[in-house]
């Protein structure tokens, strides 16, 4: 993955809280809102950020998504683009992975495609278009991509050239900001799950010449 711009990095924000991130259950295509614990996590990404100029912001078309871009002040800048959204997970939509288990004992997510959902390559099929489309994206800067969890976990895996389901390894918060960049020509990530008192510093250190 070579880029026009070798000091560009791809900043990956989760949304913030809804109610079944609470509860762990599978939130895929659902259109679910965010509590407002998560617009108070997505406003202050607001300062976290810190106006961070971004060559271009993408974000999921699902609102929770597009309401922690807009509460974070990029709404007017983004573009909406459906690679964005989560994995689809077919009939296992809404359900916990412990009530999954109930009848497909020892199933995660990453070791078997949801029924009538999409299967990891296809996810992985996404996250190399996104990437494509953040390093070609014109003028000088970062990109920002407002998202969600499985589906950045799935990103930087493909970033990192590492096989897609070592998402796994990739711990990520609601409303949290990491960097993916480049050490030479290897893609790396620069900063990992940064909630909003950390990432203020990121942002701002970023900004610097």
């Amino acid at each position: 993955m070579h880029s026009n711009h070798p000091s560009r990095e791809i900043w990956l924000i989760r949304h913030g809280e809804t109610a079944w991130t609470i509860t762990g259950a599978h939130t895929g295509r659902t259109d679910i809102a965010l509590t407002p614990a998560g617009e108070r996590q997505a406003a202050d990404l607001k300062c976290a950020l810190n106006g961070h100029a971004f060559a271009l912001v993408l974000s999921s078309p699902l609102q929770r998504a597009r309401e922690t871009c807009r509460l974070a002040g990029y709404g007017e800048a983004a573009r909406i683009d459906p690679d964005l959204q989560e994995w689809d997970y077919g009939l296992y939509e809404g359900r916990t992975s412990a009530e999954i288990r109930e009848q497909a004992p020892g199933w995660t997510i990453w070791t078997g495609a949801p029924p009538q959902g999409e299967d990891i390559t296809q996810v992985a099929e996404r996250a190399r278009r996104i990437i494509g489309r953040s390093l070609a994206a014109e003028g000088d800067g970062d990109v920002a991509l407002f998202s969600h969890g499985h589906f950045l976990r799935v990103l930087t895996a493909c970033w990192l050239d590492l096989p897609p389901n070592d998402g796994r390894l990739f711990a990520l918060g609601t409303a949290s900001v990491s960097r993916l960049g480049y050490e030479r020509d290897t893609g790396v990530i620069t900063q990992w799950n940064a909630v909003a008192a950390t990432a203020v510093s990121v942002a701002r250190s970023a900004a610097l010449p």
